[in-house]
């Protein structure tokens, strides 16, 4: 896991995983970020996750090929 972790600010409460992909730019497309999650490398608080509509809260890491960012809200 990596040790640098962005914090990626959201406008609401959560936000979902493909959604967030996108917005950290962790990934360039909507597209890109179905095939990655499907092919089960994305994690979030260290656990794969294959699920797109993953909502993520304020503190969640999500982490894909060795890049991780944080989800921070405004709240």
């Amino acid at each position: 896991m990596s040790d640098i972790h962005d914090a990626v600010q959201i406008r609401d409460e959560s936000i979902r995983l493909g959604q967030f992909l996108k917005l950290a730019n962790l990934i360039e497309s909507g597209a890109e970020a179905k095939e990655v999650i499907a092919d089960g490398l994305v994690s979030v608080n260290g656990e794969v996750e294959v699920r797109r509509g993953r909502q993520l809260r304020d503190g969640d890491v999500v982490e894909i090929g060795g890049m991780a960012a944080r989800v921070s809200s405004q709240s």
